[in-house]
């Protein structure tokens, strides 16, 4: 039966970001193909009229929709779409009994799941719809809209490939054989303690306390997950952490593999000061190698920008709204 279960949502705005007085906003549900009930925002503009361009949003990876996710859905909203903001299969509201899980495949099925639900809303026109997805969502983004036909755009922003960075490590620094063995077998161990335990050990989220020599990215990460920036108590990067198992599968799983088949509209866009910056520039370089579909790919640079400036701005405005909405509207005509 493809039935919704009944989740307990939270009713009253916890948010990262405000509340705008320009948008209509609403709680609701909907099913993947795995039986998986998922939580949502939906923001919708207030006063519209008529069937909507839409667009669902999600990440960053280990994030929930009361932080970055929801602000650029909310934003997009302000600007005339039917947003929809939501939460993977085993994180924040969703259900899935197993907590603190990923997966190539469900999380992909995620976002598939949530163009199902816009498809048949009835604010929604159907052949309009978009993704965006923010750092580990950004690749899942990709790996969407290279299997989902109904979509017609897609921003990745500040990506991570995460099955990329799961088998080779940051920056490939982990790219061999042997590397991959001690994963492999220490994940393997632990499934095994888990076991025993009766529960999954959790991996940690931010680090916390910040250690002095902590790389810049962690120190970004811990400025914005474990401040009051954007500290979010669901949001596993804020607490505990993905389970140690968490991401096993994503070391075989190369997500991208047909990124350069996507015929739909796709905008890539990263800081320049972002560590993960190598990701977006490898990822559209690969989706445009060969490709019949290249004239409606784009790749932005923004100067200056940190990984988690594209999270909320960084409060310095780096999110570029009104070139998403320009990329949005010529795609969701």
């Amino acid at each position: 039966m493809m039935k919704p279960a009944e989740l307990t949502l939270t009713k009253e705005w916890d948010k990262t970001f405000p509340k705008s007085d320009k948008v209509d906003h609403s709680k609701v549900t909907f099913i993947n193909r795995y039986g998986i009930t998922l939580a949502a925002d939906l923001y919708v503009p207030k006063g519209a009229e008529g069937k909507l361009p839409a667009i669902a949003v999600c990440g960053p990876f280990g994030a929930v929709k009361e932080q970055c996710s929801g602000l650029y859905a909310q934003t997009m909203a302000e600007r005339g779409f039917l947003t929809l903001a939501f939460d993977p299969s085993f994180t924040g509201e969703s259900g899935g009994n197993v907590r603190c899980m990923a997966s190539p495949d469900i999380n992909t099925e995620d976002f598939m799941a949530a163009v199902d639900f816009l498809s048949l809303c009835d604010k929604v026109d159907p052949n309009r719809i978009g993704i965006i997805g923010i750092c580990g969502w950004g690749g899942l983004a990709l790996n969407t809209a290279a299997l989902d036909t109904r979509i017609k755009a897609t921003v990745a922003s500040t990506m991570y490939d995460m099955t990329r960075v799961n088998a080779k490590g940051y920056f490939d620094s982990e790219d061999s054989e042997e590397a991959r063995y001690q994963k492999r077998a220490a994940m393997c161990a632990q499934r095994l303690e888990d076991l025993k335990a009766g529960e999954y050990k959790l991996g940690g989220g931010v680090v916390d306390p910040l250690p002095e020599d902590a790389p810049y990215f962690v120190k970004d990460y811990y400025d914005y997950y474990k401040t009051g920036r954007g500290y979010h108590p669901r949001s596993l990067n804020s607490n505990g952490g993905w389970n140690v198992i968490g991401c096993e599968s994503f070391i075989n799983q190369p997500i991208l593999q047909y990124s350069n088949e996507i015929r739909s509209a796709v905008l890539v866009m990263h800081g320049d000061a972002a560590h993960s910056c190598y990701f977006g520039r490898d990822a559209y370089a690969n989706m445009v190698k060969g490709s019949k579909y290249a004239d409606n790919k784009e790749l932005l640079i923004i100067p200056g920008a940190s990984h988690t400036d594209l999270y909320d701005g960084g409060g310095k405005g780096a999110i570029p709204f009104d070139k998403i909405e320009a990329f949005m509207k010529e795609y969701l005509k």
